[in-house]
């Protein structure tokens, strides 16, 4: 399946779930008053709320190049998984403040009604489904967006257990269970938005992708036969996909087309990594003296004595 069809589709499911569980959990509040069970109706219709916007960040995130936006349209995805951040850090205060007023209050008299039971629990499994979905398609299409609504799907299995702990404790006598188990729930969440934004953060501003696949990446450079080494490589963020650019090292008595085509296989081994967007690679003969040892690229494929046989 296309990129952009998954993200879309997925925005779309979640947007239908958070939705349908607002309508759900409102209707059992209505009827039976369950205060545990009315926040988790708020929280359900802002997950709906900030769901319109996910939906409308990945329809844009997925339009094909043009001529304002060559690269596409992928740099603003980052943007829109901040947004989760902040509904998660909402989540997480609400959730606190929730918690504090609950012991201020006092204990609730209520018990344990059956509905609100139920309808708590039939969240907590749709939201774990929904963060198993959300992260197996975030994970596989790199999507920071999906990967940060998949957390914060995580966050709101949290919130109805701790929801239906509540309603359970009033019932066994033990109100203040509720409000105790709240608050370290939201301590999580707040966690987990500092989780979210950091990882977002690394995509806006540029940073460079984990070691090994650096390593794949001057792997690839100097497995081409005619590569006799590669220095200053630069391999970085766009959004959430990677520009690459290198040196790379070849024998100054090559042709231009031949050198050329050194380039072009090059660019085309790096760029078959699936995380990998453009590759620039500038050629170096030998003769004009521009080869030179990179620490950083022997370290990268294991061979410090490459700099002596320059």
């Amino acid at each position: 399946m296309a990129r952009s069809t998954a993200l879309r589709r997925v925005g779309l499911v979640v947007l239908g779930v958070n939705l349908l569980l607002a309508l759900a959990k409102g209707g059992v509040w209505y009827l039976t008053g369950s205060l545990a069970v009315g926040s988790e109706a708020v929280n359900s219709l802002a997950d709906t709320a900030y769901s319109v916007v996910i939906v409308a960040g990945l329809y844009l995130t997925t339009q094909p190049p043009d001529f304002e936006h060559p690269h596409g349209h992928e740099r603003i995805e980052p943007f829109v998984g901040l947004f989760v951040a902040l509904g998660i850090f909402a989540a997480g205060g609400a959730v606190i403040w929730q918690a504090l007023t609950a012991v201020l209050a006092g204990p609730d008299p209520g018990g344990a009604n059956p509905a609100a039971m139920g309808i708590l629990a039939v969240a907590a499994v749709a939201k774990y489904l929904l963060y198993r979905y959300c992260l197996a398609v975030g994970e596989d299409h790199r999507s920071p967006a999906l990967v940060a609504t998949a957390l914060d799907n995580r966050n709101d299995i949290f919130t109805a257990v701790a929801a239906l702990g509540g309603v359970v404790g009033a019932g066994l006598g033990f109100p203040l269970l509720d409000p105790i188990a709240a608050a370290l729930v939201g301590v999580g969440i707040l966690y987990t938005g500092v989780e979210v934004v950091r990882d977002n953060l690394d995509y806006l501003v540029g940073a460079a992708p984990p070691e090994d696949l650096r390593a794949e990446i001057v792997r690839r450079a100097l497995s081409h036969p005619e590569v006799e080494g590669a220095h200053d490589v630069i391999a970085h963020y766009v959004g959430p996909e990677i520009d690459v650019s290198l040196h790379i090292e070849v024998e100054g008595d090559r042709t231009l087309l031949e050198a050329h085509d050194i380039e072009t296989a090059v660019i085309e081994s790096i760029q078959n990594l699936s995380e990998v967007d453009d590759v620039f690679v500038h050629v170096d003969p030998k003769e004009a003296g521009e080869w030179k040892p990179d620490e950083e690229v022997d370290r990268l494929v294991g061979d410090p004595g490459r700099a002596d046989r320059e």
